[in-house]
Order: structure tokens, then C-alpha cells, then sequence
């Protein structure tokens, strides 16, 4: 890609809506989604296709000859992909403010690089899967590194948004770096006109400590009052800052995976941050956050700070 073409296309991914595309039924989901909240927040919407061309090279290994067509195939076939994308989009709203990309660039290596400055990145997630190999080394790479929010797009491969509205969800730790999620599920509460549910869990109560004192030597009651706490400071001043959403919090001394997947069966979107502690430690990298992105019933908003 020459200095030129990056610039334009970081230009265009600037406070836009990317999502990758390449013609899965998933990602199609995923296109239809993105188009959705782009004309819902009257934001550019940027699809953007891979051709991953030094991998491409890598499985061709000494078919080098063949190389020029089969590389000539590979960008029509791209160029198909894009164009059916924003046909979709299209459909949605026509009015949409679409731009595409044919890159020959590693898939997750641009997604990341153009999050830096995106409003979010969508990617669509094969449903019913049940291990992290099936997830695919794009989402996973770029669920894991991107910068702002990412979108796990689940639940909606019919075309139809997942459980229209239901509520926005958010896992709400108790350390600061789950701001970014907070006020990333406020902002598409608001948006969506949808009832924020803000959800904490402890656990791991052999381990903790409150006050300087072992979890299991503290009542629950006096815990559950602790928590509840918690997750009023958290979110009080979002609250000053988003007063028309409606907030309704839920603390439980259950896991977050199960708690957060029982709400996908009624959310239109998840809200969880890029790491945790207490209840939710090691969100990103840890079992909650996966096991949501494999197999929550709506979407699954993963928020790193920027």
C-alpha cells in the first residue's frame, strides 16, 4: 500500500464504522449490523476486504508461475465480495454514507491498525462454536489488540437484528480500566433509546479479601452491600452524563460467563471491557470474554481503551 492510499484510507476509516467482510453468511450479519449502527449515528460506513497476499504466497509456495492469475482471480473475486457488501448496506439505507476497500494486506493486521482511529471495528462470528481454534485468527487477533471497541457480531444471522429492544448490557468491574466499557455502553444505550443493565459479579471468594479481610470470613449480606456499592460509584457520574438512559443494576455473587451469556438471550448488545478484575479477571483473555464471543445470542462489544 503506497503512504498515499494509507492516509485516504485511514481518512476514511476516521470515526466510521469499519467492518470486515468476505461473503460468509456471518459476515454478512456483520455488514447488515455495522450498516444499521452507521445510519443510526450517521456515520460513515467502511467495508473493508483482505487478500492477506504474503499468506497467499506462503500456501503457493512453488506455484510461483501461477501466481499473476491466481492473485488476478483473488482481487475480482474481492471485488465482488465489496461490492455485494455495500449492496446489503445499501438496502438498509440507501441514503448511507458507504466507502469500500480491496487491500492486500493482512485482514487483522489493517482492522487493527485502522481501530486506532474507527468509532468502532464489526466482525462476523460463526455461531455454535466450541473451542477458540473455530473462531477464526483474525477476530481473535483482532478482538485481542484493537484499540477502541470491537464488535463481535452473533445472534443476527438471519438479517435481523438480535432481540430488537432488549436491553444494552455491561459487565462493570471494580477497577478503572472498565471505564472505557462503561461509557461505551452508555453512549449505545443512548443511541439505541435502549434500558442500560449494568452487571457485577464476584467470585473466586476462597481468594478475595475485603477490607484486609479473607471473603469467606465476611457475610455475604455485608459482601452483597459492599458490591452494590461498588457498582453505584462506578457508574454515578455516567449516569449525570447520560440522564435519559434508564439504568437497572444487577449484582450476583454468580460467575460473569454464565450471568452475561444468560443475558444474551434478551440483550441487543453486550458490553464487556478489554480486561478484568475481581469477578471479571481476565476478561479479554480469560474464559468469560471468550466464551462470550463464541457463544452469546447477540452481539459482544469488547472495549479496550484507546
Amino acid at each position: 500500500m503506497t503512504a498515499q492510499r494509507d492516509e485516504n484510507l485511514h481518512q476514511l476509516a476516521s470515526a466510521a464504522v469499519v467492518v470486515g467482510a468476505d461473503g460468509s453468511t456471518t459476515s454478512n450479519a456483520a455488514v447488515r449490523w455495522a450498516a444499521q449502527t452507521a445510519a443510526r449515528n450517521r456515520r460513515r460506513l467502511l467495508i473493508v476486504h483482505c487478500l492477506d497476499l504474503i499468506g497467499t504466497r506462503a500456501v503457493l509456495g512453488s506455484y510461483d508461475s501461477m501466481e499473476p492469475s491466481v492473485i488476478a482471480t483473488m482481487h475480482a473475486d474481492g471485488e465482488h465480495i465489496l461490492a455485494k457488501a455495500a449492496e446489503l448496506a445499501h438496502d438498509f439505507d440507501p441514503a448511507l454514507a458507504i466507502a469500500t476497500e480491496l487491500s492486500e494486506a493482512n485482514p487483522a493486521k489493517l482492522l487493527i491498525e485502522l481501530s486506532q482511529t474507527a468509532n468502532l471495528v464489526a466482525l462476523g462470528a460463526t455461531p455454535g462454536v466450541g473451542t477458540l481454534a473455530h473462531l477464526g485468527s483474525t477476530l481473535l487477533a483482532v478482538v485481542s489488540h484493537a484499540h477502541g471497541a470491537t464488535v463481535v457480531v452473533r445472534g443476527a444471522e438471519t438479517g435481523q437484528p438480535a432481540h430488537p429492544g432488549g436491553p444494552v448490557v455491561v459487565g462493570v468491574d471494580g477497577s478503572p480500566v472498565g471505564e472505557a466499557a462503561i461509557a461505551a455502553a452508555f453512549a449505545q444505550a443512548s443511541e439505541r433509546d435502549a434500558e442500560l443493565v449494568a452487571v457485577h459479579a464476584w467470585s473466586d471468594l476462597n481468594v478475595g479479601a475485603f477490607a484486609g479481610t479473607n471473603y469467606l470470613e465476611v457475610p455475604i449480606v455485608d459482601l452483597e452491600i459492599a458490591e452494590h456499592a461498588l457498582l453505584a460509584e462506578r457508574l454515578a457520574g455516567w449516569q449525570e452524563k447520560y440522564p435519559d438512559v434508564t439504568v437497572t443494576r444487577k449484582v450476583s455473587v454468580l460467575g460473569p460467563r454464565g450471568l452475561l451469556g444468560k443475558w444474551s438471550e434478551f440483550a441487543q448488545l453486550i458490553v464487556v471491557g478489554s480486561r478484568g478484575r475481581g469477578g471479571f479477571r481476565g476478561l479479554l483473555l480469560g474464559s468469560t470474554s471468550n466464551w462470550l464471543v463464541q457463544h452469546a445470542d447477540c452481539p459482544v462489544m469488547v472495549v479496550h481503551p484507546k
